[in-house]
């Protein structure tokens, strides 16, 4: 909180984010809070939501790790090491006021950084898009565009880390997931991001590990509410399109998890080093921040989530 009393006592009043995601977020929280009421703790914010943040430090952002999608949205998620919370909030008074894209900025990322990076634009796109259909055509094909680009160009990123082109699609594609436009009038699930925020509160797991070894297992768990979009998704993203509906849904279920695998991401708790025993305690958390009815449908309760943890094993 150093750096909100700062911003207070020196009376900022512009703040510029250079970074990736966590930059980013932080900052839209020292925005937020250094505008908050001061008799309040400015965690506050986080867990209301940001529903009673009234102002905001304007700020901007250079983006140096395209994943997040930070710099193009008003939304923050933020960790507190000292309670082991990894909690989220939106505010429109924190959406960056310009965000600068050089994919020159990319090259000498870490390759754990690319992976992360592909793997969570990825993620952020399927939330909004493997729900139910809703005749949204233009949102699915704006969705799928991403999706391809993603796997046709996540890997050569990683084998190529100079090609400007292929970073440039990369940077644009982590922007486009969550800036607000494939989401505009579909239905949005979120439920493995908010499995995946205790992992990473209680064992420090980089976020896109998370995402990689929550989503096929919830997929599996929620295949019969998910079918359609989920056999939309094989035919479409991965071109599979013989065999029985559960056929398919396995083949896209399996081809998304060797897609992560490929670049690097292991997508079990084992391959993290991790064997289960904290899902109790994992549950707990989930329950204590109000996380028991997650999903589109609000139908992934406490013990679905269990289910999920104790798939990913």
């Amino acid at each position: 909180m150093n750096a909100v009393k700062i911003a207070r006592e020196q009376q900022i009043t512009f703040l510029l984010a250079v970074g990736g995601g966590s930059v980013l977020d932080g900052t839209k929280f020292i925005a937020a809070a250094a505008h908050y009421d001061e008799s309040v703790d400015p965690w506050e914010i986080l867990e209301t939501y940001g529903q009673n943040v009234k102002s905001a430090i304007p700020m901007g952002s250079v983006l140096t790790l395209p994943a997040t999608g930070s710099e193009s949205n008003k939304g923050a998620v933020v960790s507190r090491k000292t309670t082991g919370d990894k909690r989220a909030f939106m505010s429109s008074h924190v959406q960056p006021v310009f965000a600068i894209l050089d994919p020159v900025y990319t090259y000498t990322l870490p390759p754990r950084q690319v992976a992360n990076g592909v793997v969570d634009a990825f993620v952020h796109t399927v939330e909004q898009y493997v729900t139910y259909p809703v005749d949204g055509k233009i949102q699915d094909r704006f969705a799928e565009g991403i999706l391809l680009t993603l796997i046709e160009d996540g890997p050569k990123a990683l084998q190529e880390p100079e090609n400007y082109d292929v970073r440039a699609n990369i940077m644009w594609a982590a922007t486009q997931a969550l800036n607000g436009l494939i989401g505009a009038g579909v239905p949005q699930d979120w439920a493995t991001h908010m499995l995946g925020h205790e992992l990473t509160a209680m064992h420090g797991l980089d976020h896109a590990q998370t995402l990689a070894i929550v989503l096929p297992v919830l997929w599996n768990e929620k295949r019969d509410t998910k079918r359609a979009k989920l056999l939309q998704y094989a035919a479409r993203v991965w071109n599979i399109t013989e065999g029985s509906e559960d056929e398919r849904i396995d083949a896209a279920i399996a081809a998304t998890r060797n897609f992560f695998e490929q670049l690097g991401v292991p997508t079990r708790l084992s391959g993290y080093g991790l064997d289960g025993s904290s899902i109790p305690a994992l549950l707990a958390k989930l329950e204590e921040h109000g996380m028991a009815q997650l999903g589109e449908n609000q139908d992934i309760t406490l013990d679905v989530s269990r289910r999920i943890y104790e798939a990913a094993r």
